[in-house]
Protein backbone atom coordinates (compact mmCIF):
# COMPACT_ATOMS: atom_id res chain seq x y z
CA UNK A 1 0.00 0.00 0.00
CA UNK A 2 1.13 3.57 -0.67
CA UNK A 3 -0.31 6.53 0.41
CA UNK A 4 -1.07 10.44 -0.78
CA UNK A 5 -1.82 13.15 1.19
CA UNK A 6 -4.59 15.49 1.15
CA UNK A 7 -3.28 18.99 1.86
CA UNK A 8 -6.33 20.51 3.04
CA UNK A 9 -7.56 18.17 5.11
CA UNK A 10 -4.37 16.68 6.78
CA UNK A 11 -5.57 13.20 6.33
CA UNK A 12 -4.00 10.35 4.73
CA UNK A 13 -5.87 7.97 1.94
CA UNK A 14 -4.87 4.35 1.30
CA UNK A 15 -5.11 2.97 -1.88
CA UNK A 16 -3.54 -0.02 -4.35
CA UNK A 17 -0.73 0.82 -6.68
CA UNK A 18 -2.45 -0.94 -9.43
CA UNK A 19 -5.62 1.44 -8.85
CA UNK A 20 -5.73 4.33 -11.16
CA UNK A 21 -5.55 7.66 -9.84
CA UNK A 22 -7.73 9.57 -11.72
CA UNK A 23 -9.50 8.78 -15.01
CA UNK A 24 -7.80 10.21 -18.20
CA UNK A 25 -9.84 9.97 -21.29
CA UNK A 26 -7.84 8.53 -24.41
CA UNK A 27 -8.29 11.27 -27.10
CA UNK A 28 -7.99 10.15 -30.54
CA UNK A 29 -5.19 11.90 -32.77
CA UNK A 30 -6.92 13.53 -35.75
CA UNK A 31 -5.27 13.86 -39.12
CA UNK A 32 -5.06 17.71 -39.43
CA UNK A 33 -6.24 19.13 -42.77
CA UNK A 34 -4.85 21.91 -44.11
CA UNK A 35 -7.19 24.71 -46.33
CA UNK A 36 -7.01 23.60 -50.37
CA UNK A 37 -5.14 26.09 -52.39
CA UNK A 38 -1.70 27.44 -53.78
CA UNK A 39 1.03 30.05 -53.27
CA UNK A 40 2.15 29.74 -56.69
CA UNK A 41 1.50 32.83 -58.54
CA UNK A 42 -0.12 32.64 -62.37
CA UNK A 43 2.99 34.96 -63.18
CA UNK A 44 6.80 35.63 -62.46
CA UNK A 45 7.36 38.79 -59.87
CA UNK A 46 10.53 39.96 -61.25
CA UNK A 47 12.23 43.03 -59.60
CA UNK A 48 14.57 44.99 -62.08
CA UNK A 49 17.37 47.01 -59.70
CA UNK A 50 18.48 50.02 -62.34
CA UNK A 51 15.11 49.60 -63.53
CA UNK A 52 14.82 53.49 -64.95
CA UNK A 53 17.92 53.37 -66.42
CA UNK A 54 19.27 52.62 -70.34
CA UNK A 55 19.49 49.18 -70.18
CA UNK A 56 16.81 48.44 -67.75
CA UNK A 57 14.26 50.07 -68.80
CA UNK A 58 14.33 48.31 -71.75
CA UNK A 59 14.33 45.37 -69.82
CA UNK A 60 11.09 46.29 -68.00
CA UNK A 61 9.21 46.96 -71.22
CA UNK A 62 9.81 43.43 -71.85
CA UNK A 63 9.17 41.25 -69.03
CA UNK A 64 5.67 43.70 -69.32
CA UNK A 65 5.26 42.73 -72.51
CA UNK A 66 5.52 38.80 -71.71
CA UNK A 67 3.17 38.86 -68.73
CA UNK A 68 5.49 39.63 -65.70
CA UNK A 69 4.98 41.70 -62.94
CA UNK A 70 7.44 44.30 -62.66
CA UNK A 71 9.04 45.81 -59.36
CA UNK A 72 11.18 48.75 -61.16
CA UNK A 73 13.79 49.49 -57.98
CA UNK A 74 15.74 52.82 -58.82
CA UNK A 75 17.21 55.86 -56.52
CA UNK A 76 17.40 57.74 -59.74
CA UNK A 77 21.23 58.91 -59.27
CA UNK A 78 21.60 58.12 -62.74
CA UNK A 79 18.43 56.48 -64.12
CA UNK A 80 15.32 58.65 -64.86
CA UNK A 81 11.88 58.63 -64.83
CA UNK A 82 11.15 59.28 -68.19
CA UNK A 83 12.25 55.92 -69.51
CA UNK A 84 9.42 54.37 -67.46
CA UNK A 85 6.62 56.89 -67.51
CA UNK A 86 4.97 54.96 -70.05
CA UNK A 87 5.16 51.65 -67.94
CA UNK A 88 3.83 53.92 -64.73
CA UNK A 89 0.13 53.19 -65.18
CA UNK A 90 0.50 49.61 -65.86
CA UNK A 91 -1.22 47.37 -62.86
CA UNK A 92 1.80 44.73 -63.19
CA UNK A 93 4.16 47.72 -62.95
CA UNK A 94 5.72 49.40 -59.88
CA UNK A 95 8.31 52.15 -59.24
CA UNK A 96 10.31 52.03 -56.03
CA UNK A 97 12.66 54.68 -55.11
CA UNK A 98 15.34 52.79 -53.41
CA UNK A 99 19.17 52.37 -52.68
CA UNK A 100 20.59 48.97 -53.18
CA UNK A 101 22.80 49.77 -50.66
CA UNK A 102 19.95 49.74 -48.38
CA UNK A 103 18.81 46.28 -47.38
CA UNK A 104 15.31 45.65 -48.47
CA UNK A 105 12.70 42.60 -48.22
CA UNK A 106 10.62 41.70 -51.01
CA UNK A 107 9.05 38.26 -52.19
CA UNK A 108 10.43 37.41 -56.18
CA UNK A 109 11.11 35.41 -58.66
CA UNK A 110 13.78 36.88 -60.59
CA UNK A 111 15.99 39.45 -60.02
CA UNK A 112 17.92 41.62 -62.91
CA UNK A 113 20.98 43.41 -60.88
CA UNK A 114 21.82 46.66 -63.00
CA UNK A 115 21.85 49.41 -60.50
CA UNK A 116 25.22 51.32 -60.79
CA UNK A 117 26.38 54.32 -62.73
CA UNK A 118 27.90 52.41 -66.03
CA UNK A 119 29.58 55.62 -67.44
CA UNK A 120 32.66 57.47 -66.41
CA UNK A 121 31.12 60.65 -66.16
CA UNK A 122 28.83 59.40 -63.39
CA UNK A 123 30.92 56.51 -61.68
CA UNK A 124 34.55 59.09 -61.19
CA UNK A 125 31.90 61.83 -59.95
CA UNK A 126 32.25 59.51 -56.28
CA UNK A 127 34.22 56.50 -56.50
CA UNK A 128 33.79 55.67 -53.21
CA UNK A 129 29.66 55.03 -53.36
CA UNK A 130 30.20 53.52 -57.19
CA UNK A 131 32.31 50.80 -54.67
CA UNK A 132 29.37 50.58 -52.27
CA UNK A 133 27.17 50.52 -54.83
CA UNK A 134 29.12 47.45 -56.57
CA UNK A 135 29.69 45.39 -53.28
CA UNK A 136 26.91 46.09 -50.64
CA UNK A 137 24.43 46.46 -53.79
CA UNK A 138 25.40 43.36 -55.04
CA UNK A 139 25.76 41.85 -51.26
CA UNK A 140 22.11 43.06 -50.45
CA UNK A 141 20.55 41.51 -53.73
CA UNK A 142 22.42 38.43 -53.13
CA UNK A 143 20.74 37.90 -49.82
CA UNK A 144 17.54 38.83 -51.22
CA UNK A 145 17.87 36.17 -53.94
CA UNK A 146 19.21 33.71 -51.41
CA UNK A 147 16.52 34.29 -48.91
CA UNK A 148 13.59 34.17 -51.43
CA UNK A 149 15.28 31.50 -53.75
CA UNK A 150 15.27 33.65 -56.45
CA UNK A 151 17.33 33.72 -59.22
CA UNK A 152 19.36 36.52 -59.81
CA UNK A 153 21.28 38.02 -62.75
CA UNK A 154 24.05 40.35 -62.46
CA UNK A 155 25.21 43.20 -65.38
CA UNK A 156 28.51 42.64 -65.15
CA UNK A 157 31.05 44.44 -67.69
CA UNK A 158 33.88 44.32 -70.37
CA UNK A 159 35.77 46.83 -68.02
CA UNK A 160 36.55 43.48 -65.97
CA UNK A 161 38.89 42.80 -68.85
CA UNK A 162 40.69 46.43 -68.21
CA UNK A 163 42.84 47.14 -71.03
CA UNK A 164 43.16 43.79 -72.49
CA UNK A 165 46.35 42.00 -73.86
CA UNK A 166 44.33 39.61 -75.53
CA UNK A 167 42.31 40.20 -78.43
CA UNK A 168 39.20 39.32 -78.62
CA UNK A 169 38.67 38.80 -74.89
CA UNK A 170 36.84 35.87 -74.00
CA UNK A 171 35.27 34.86 -70.50
CA UNK A 172 38.36 32.82 -69.78
CA UNK A 173 40.85 36.25 -69.69
CA UNK A 174 41.56 37.19 -66.36
CA UNK A 175 42.16 41.03 -67.46
CA UNK A 176 44.65 43.67 -67.19
CA UNK A 177 43.09 46.16 -64.25
CA UNK A 178 44.99 48.88 -62.89
CA UNK A 179 43.95 48.65 -59.28
CA UNK A 180 44.23 51.86 -58.21
CA UNK A 181 43.39 54.36 -61.31
CA UNK A 182 40.64 56.63 -62.22
CA UNK A 183 38.86 53.70 -63.68
CA UNK A 184 39.47 51.70 -61.17
CA UNK A 185 36.30 52.13 -58.56
CA UNK A 186 34.14 50.65 -61.20
CA UNK A 187 36.54 48.09 -62.93
CA UNK A 188 37.61 46.45 -59.63
CA UNK A 189 33.75 47.29 -58.00
CA UNK A 190 32.36 44.76 -61.28
CA UNK A 191 35.39 42.14 -60.40
CA UNK A 192 34.56 41.74 -56.68
CA UNK A 193 30.58 42.03 -57.46
CA UNK A 194 31.78 38.79 -59.67
CA UNK A 195 33.31 37.07 -56.58
CA UNK A 196 30.69 38.02 -54.49
CA UNK A 197 27.74 36.08 -57.21
CA UNK A 198 30.39 32.74 -57.33
CA UNK A 199 30.47 33.00 -53.63
CA UNK A 200 26.78 32.52 -53.37
CA UNK A 201 26.67 30.17 -55.73
CA UNK A 202 28.73 27.94 -54.23
CA UNK A 203 26.12 27.70 -51.17
CA UNK A 204 23.45 27.23 -53.36
CA UNK A 205 21.86 30.70 -54.49
CA UNK A 206 21.11 30.59 -58.64
CA UNK A 207 22.97 33.21 -60.51
CA UNK A 208 23.72 34.37 -64.01
CA UNK A 209 26.47 36.65 -64.79
CA UNK A 210 26.22 38.59 -67.97
CA UNK A 211 29.16 40.51 -68.92
CA UNK A 212 28.25 43.29 -71.35
CA UNK A 213 30.10 45.06 -73.63
CA UNK A 214 29.23 48.88 -75.33
CA UNK A 215 25.27 49.30 -75.68
CA UNK A 216 23.87 52.25 -77.02
CA UNK A 217 20.13 53.06 -78.38
CA UNK A 218 17.05 54.91 -77.21
CA UNK A 219 17.19 56.20 -73.74
CA UNK A 220 21.23 56.47 -73.06
CA UNK A 221 21.96 60.10 -70.88
CA UNK A 222 22.91 62.96 -73.34
CA UNK A 223 25.42 64.13 -70.72
CA UNK A 224 26.66 60.29 -69.41
CA UNK A 225 30.33 60.68 -71.29
CA UNK A 226 30.10 57.57 -73.41
CA UNK A 227 31.36 57.61 -77.31
CA UNK A 228 27.90 57.29 -78.93
CA UNK A 229 26.11 59.72 -76.87
CA UNK A 230 28.97 62.37 -77.06
CA UNK A 231 29.00 61.97 -81.02
CA UNK A 232 25.47 62.31 -81.28
CA UNK A 233 24.90 65.50 -78.82
CA UNK A 234 27.63 67.18 -80.00
CA UNK A 235 26.99 66.88 -83.38
CA UNK A 236 22.84 67.90 -82.69
CA UNK A 237 24.14 70.88 -80.98
CA UNK A 238 26.51 72.35 -83.36
CA UNK A 239 29.53 71.80 -81.86
CA UNK A 240 32.51 69.52 -82.77
CA UNK A 241 32.92 65.71 -82.48
CA UNK A 242 35.75 64.84 -79.65
CA UNK A 243 37.81 62.48 -80.53
CA UNK A 244 40.08 61.42 -77.69
CA UNK A 245 43.40 60.45 -78.84
CA UNK A 246 44.00 59.21 -82.29
CA UNK A 247 41.10 57.67 -82.20
CA UNK A 248 42.67 54.47 -83.22
CA UNK A 249 41.01 52.48 -80.46
CA UNK A 250 38.51 50.24 -80.83
CA UNK A 251 34.88 49.41 -79.81
CA UNK A 252 32.09 47.18 -80.03
CA UNK A 253 28.93 48.59 -80.36
CA UNK A 254 25.48 46.70 -79.61
CA UNK A 255 22.21 48.34 -79.89
CA UNK A 256 19.95 48.00 -76.80
CA UNK A 257 17.50 45.85 -78.54
CA UNK A 258 19.84 42.67 -78.99
CA UNK A 259 21.39 43.54 -75.58
CA UNK A 260 18.36 42.79 -73.72
CA UNK A 261 17.31 39.29 -75.78
CA UNK A 262 20.35 38.40 -74.93
CA UNK A 263 19.80 39.13 -70.87
CA UNK A 264 16.13 37.52 -71.12
CA UNK A 265 17.91 34.41 -72.53
CA UNK A 266 20.97 33.84 -70.28
CA UNK A 267 18.25 34.63 -67.31
CA UNK A 268 16.48 32.15 -68.16
CA UNK A 269 18.61 29.52 -69.90
CA UNK A 270 20.60 26.90 -67.96
CA UNK A 271 24.19 28.49 -68.31
CA UNK A 272 25.31 30.50 -65.57
CA UNK A 273 28.23 32.56 -66.68
CA UNK A 274 30.37 34.49 -67.38
CA UNK A 275 29.14 34.71 -70.93
CA UNK A 276 30.18 38.16 -72.87
CA UNK A 277 26.98 39.72 -74.74
CA UNK A 278 28.12 42.68 -77.04
CA UNK A 279 28.91 42.89 -80.94
CA UNK A 280 31.65 41.32 -82.37
CA UNK A 281 31.79 43.91 -85.06
CA UNK A 282 35.21 46.21 -84.26
CA UNK A 283 35.35 50.19 -85.16
CA UNK A 284 37.75 52.71 -84.40
CA UNK A 285 36.79 55.74 -82.68
CA UNK A 286 37.21 57.46 -85.67
CA UNK A 287 35.20 55.13 -87.66
CA UNK A 288 31.99 56.18 -85.49
CA UNK A 289 32.23 59.75 -85.82
CA UNK A 290 32.98 59.60 -89.35
CA UNK A 291 29.18 57.72 -89.42
CA UNK A 292 27.48 59.93 -87.10
CA UNK A 293 29.18 62.74 -89.41
CA UNK A 294 27.83 61.42 -92.48
CA UNK A 295 23.97 61.36 -91.13
CA UNK A 296 24.40 64.71 -89.10
CA UNK A 297 27.52 67.65 -90.56
CA UNK A 298 30.17 68.47 -88.36
CA UNK A 299 33.68 68.64 -87.51
CA UNK A 300 36.02 66.79 -85.75
CA UNK A 301 38.68 67.87 -82.85
CA UNK A 302 41.52 65.53 -81.06
CA UNK A 303 41.52 65.90 -77.14
CA UNK A 304 44.37 63.82 -74.90
CA UNK A 305 43.19 60.46 -74.25
CA UNK A 306 42.00 59.70 -70.78
CA UNK A 307 44.16 57.44 -68.43
CA UNK A 308 43.80 54.07 -68.72
CA UNK A 309 41.16 54.30 -71.33
CA UNK A 310 41.25 50.92 -73.12
CA UNK A 311 43.29 50.55 -76.67
CA UNK A 312 41.20 47.40 -78.30
CA UNK A 313 37.56 46.33 -77.08
CA UNK A 314 36.08 42.97 -78.90
CA UNK A 315 33.60 40.25 -77.71
CA UNK A 316 34.43 36.81 -78.16
CA UNK A 317 31.01 35.31 -78.54
CA UNK A 318 31.33 31.90 -79.01
CA UNK A 319 29.70 30.82 -75.80
CA UNK A 320 26.68 33.24 -76.04
CA UNK A 321 26.37 31.59 -79.55
CA UNK A 322 26.67 27.68 -78.30
CA UNK A 323 24.24 28.04 -75.08
CA UNK A 324 21.89 31.43 -75.61
CA UNK A 325 21.14 30.89 -79.47
CA UNK A 326 21.71 34.54 -79.78
CA UNK A 327 24.19 36.96 -81.90
CA UNK A 328 23.57 40.67 -83.04
CA UNK A 329 20.88 41.42 -85.40
CA UNK A 330 20.98 45.35 -85.74
CA UNK A 331 23.47 46.74 -88.09
CA UNK A 332 25.40 49.42 -86.74
CA UNK A 333 23.67 51.67 -89.32
CA UNK A 334 20.16 50.84 -88.30
CA UNK A 335 20.95 51.64 -84.51
CA UNK A 336 22.49 54.75 -85.64
CA UNK A 337 19.66 56.47 -87.34
CA UNK A 338 17.22 55.22 -84.68
CA UNK A 339 19.59 56.06 -82.00
CA UNK A 340 19.63 59.93 -83.41
CA UNK A 341 15.62 59.91 -83.90
CA UNK A 342 15.66 59.55 -80.46
CA UNK A 343 17.61 62.02 -79.15
CA UNK A 344 16.37 64.51 -81.97
CA UNK A 345 13.03 63.56 -79.98
CA UNK A 346 13.79 64.33 -76.59
CA UNK A 347 15.11 67.90 -78.00
CA UNK A 348 12.26 69.25 -79.29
Amino acid sequence: MRHRSHKRYGKKEEFDEDEKTEDRPVIPQKQEIFNVGSTLRPYQRVLVTGGAGFIGSHICDVLLKRGCEVICMDNLHSGNKRNIQHNLSNKMFEFLRHDVTLPIKLVVDRIYHLACPASPVFYQLDGIYTLDTLYMGTRNMLQLARDTKARLLISSTSEVYGNPLVHPQTEEYWGNVNPIGIRSCYDEGKRVAETLCIEFRRKGTDIRIARIFNTYGERMLENDGRVVSNFITQALSGKKLTIYGTGDQTRSFCYVSDTVEALLRLMEGEHNGPINIGNPEEYSVKQLAEMVTKRIPAEIEYMPLPTDDPIKRKPDITLAKKFLKWEPTIPIEDGLNKTIKYFKSIRT
